[in-house]
């Protein structure tokens, strides 16, 4: 962006961090490490993403009171250690829990009256707080169970320039501060996000920020948070755009790091407005420099990371879902049942990217109906990894268990399933390992799978990723191998090989479900875009493979119910995002 004459200047830090739910002493560190970081840049001013200091989402931990406490405690310290460290004249806006200190009790508002909210901290004092306008209210947010809106416009005056802020879905809705900051004649718009990832809405993100920007009539910038918190995965993709849309500065996604640049920014009006604005805000100022610094050399232009391909993008997803679910809970090292098939191949492979192949422990677990070359492609997969490789035969326990039970047809496959489920425990319990889950969304969607069988596990990576994709993002994976000179993690036989359990003779998947690309079609109307069955039909699918489909997810709820957590990187993922009653005589018909 070019160097304007008599123009206010700003040099912006934006940091996207990782913050961890309820260590409120981590992530404090977090914000003093990269606040010096920033300092020591030059910057002006320095933000952080959306509930910074407690991590976010806090769920139900918003309506304890002692963590609300503990979060507003846990900010004031952090105000005078900023001070005390020689930050005290440099503005750091952070986001945090709050709670609203005039509601009155009313039925329907969440207890204790929590707030997602921010704060200025300066001077070593909190200057500025206010609390998220717009509360989100669908897919995995239920911010109207957990929060209070804020009825505010907050601007701050910073060296002759005024900065309205705002908290992620306000921007994503519309009305409210946008607009509003445009009536305050603010010459930023700063908001601070903890905005979940899902394929393809990084370009969502970014045509939103430039519609807002252009609707605020000045430059936004929308800093945004990384890591994962369970089935999430926050992306980062903080932007910067001018007053027209344009990008000054983009982060990488998936990195943690700090966003630097220099902006020209219109001078604060003399005659700007005061009171109440646009949806009701009340503008509330913040001065803490009228005049604009001395003219200086713009030396951070901002810059664009490299964007990653969709399939590039989604698999990092998982990598760093899984990451972030094994190391903040403690744990140091992942166990799988390793089949020879692409489920498990792809999930070892997100493993060893994710944790490191030292700390992947994979157990392979024939059958009398294995074939060889199941068996085989598992201990190639270990071989090309890298991964800890055992085989424990399963053919011994079947046997004793059949002497006594004397099952058959489907009883007697599940057990197949459900001693490997039981073996996978049994040594996740001796030697410290969690389970991971192999199964991917087609199979959760019409239930194939067994329960406490090939569903046991403390985490599914690929819980959210149809089967097609599981072949892509494995074909991905390899071809990014070869492109780095390194030997492709997984055997070309575990991608190219029909889909089977090997729990009889001669078995593919194929012998019960429709083949892959119709049956994800299918799901992905059905499951994703809540389309009924005449809609699916009348999309072109045959009408009895329709209905069949159908009656399949909707029977299979309690098996989803009892399936672990697992990242999710779908609009709409099974967990939070699609909430049905198990019990339920509704059916679609066509």
């Amino acid at each position: 962006m070019s160097r304007l004459v008599d123009v206010p200047q700003l040099r912006l830090a934006l940091n996207q961090i990782d913050s961890s739910v309820g260590d409120l002493a981590a992530n404090a560190e977090a914000i003093v490490r990269w606040t010096r970081h920033s300092a020591e840049q030059g910057a002006h001013l320095v933000a952080f993403p959306e509930m910074a200091l407690t991590g976010y989402p806090v769920e139900d931990l918003a309506l304890r009171s002692s963590f609300v406490e503990a979060s507003r405690a846990a900010l004031t310290a952090l105000a005078a250690r900023l001070a005390d460290e020689g930050f005290g004249d440099l503005p750091v806006v952070v986001g945090y829990l709050d709670r609203s200190e005039n509601a009155e009790p009313k039925f329907g508002r969440p207890a204790g009256a929590p707030q997602d909210a921010a704060a200025v901290l300066h001077g070593g004092r909190v200057a500025l707080t206010f609390a998220k306008h717009h509360l989100p209210n669908y897919g995995v947010f239920d911010e109207f169970r957990y929060f209070l809106p804020g009825d505010t416009l907050p601007v701050v005056r910073l060296h002759g320039v005024d900065v309205a802020l705002a908290i992620c879905e306000d921007l994503w809705q519309d009305g409210g501060r946008v607009p509003a900051a445009r009536t305050a004649r603010a010459g930023l718009l700063l908001s601070i996000n903890a905005s979940p990832y899902e394929r393809e809405k990084d370009d969502t993100r970014l045509e939103l920020v430039r519609k807002r920007a252009q609707e605020a009539g000045c430059t936004t910038a929308y800093v945004a948070m990384i890591g994962g918190q369970d089935e999430l995965v926050f992306d980062g993709d903080t932007i910067v755009v001018d007053r027209d849309g344009e990008v000054i500065a983009r982060a990488p996604q998936f990195e943690e790091g700090c966003v630097i640049l220099d902006l020209d920014l219109p001078t604060a009006a003399a005659d700007a407005p005061e009171g109440v604005v646009d949806d009701g805000l009340l503008i509330e100022r913040l001065i803490l420099s009228e005049d604009p610094l001395p003219a200086y050399e713009p030396t951070r232009p901002g810059g664009h990371g490299e964007r990653l391909d969709d399939d590039e993008e989604v698999y990092s997803a998982l990598v760093v879902g899984l990451r972030a679910y094994v190391t903040k809970n403690g744990f140091r090292s992942v166990l799988i049942g390793l089949s020879g098939g692409i489920d498990s191949a792809l999930v070892a492979s997100i493993a060893c990217d994710a944790v490191g192949a030292e700390n992947v422990y994979g157990i392979s677990m024939p059958s009398k109906y294995s074939s060889d070359h199941s068996k085989g492609d598992a201990a190639e997969l270990a071989r090309r990894t890298g991964l800890n490789f055992r085989t424990v035969p399963i053919e011994p326990m079947f046997d004793a268990y059949m002497g006594s039970l004397g099952l058959t047809g489907l009883a007697e496959e599940n057990l197949q399933s459900r001693l490997r489920g039981t073996l996978l425990m049994a040594v996740s319990n001796q030697e410290g390992h969690i389970v991971l889950a192999p199964g991917n969304k087609s199979e959760l969607a019409v239930g194939y799978s067994t329960l406490y069988g090939d569903s046991v596990g403390a985490y599914g990576p690929i819980k959210d990723v149809y089967k097609t994709s599981v072949f892509r993002l494995a074909e991905w994976r390899n071809r990014a191998a070869q492109a780095r000179g390194q030997v492709p993690p997984i055997p070309e036989n575990s991608i190219v090989k029909p889909p089977s359990a090997e729990l009889r003779p001669g078995q593919v998947d194929s012998d019960s479900l429709p083949d892959y690309p119709v049956l994800d079609a299918i799901l992905e109307l059905y499951v994703d875009r809540d389309r009924g069955a005449d809609e699916i039909v009348a999309a072109g699918f045959d009408r009895e493979l329709v209905v069949k489909t159908l009656r399949m997810v909707d029977t299979a709820e309690y098996k989803r119910r009892q399936y672990p957590p697992g990242t999710k990187i779908s609009a709409k993922g099974f967990g939070k995002d699609r909430r049905l009653p198990i019990t339920n005589r509704w059916r679609e018909r066509a």
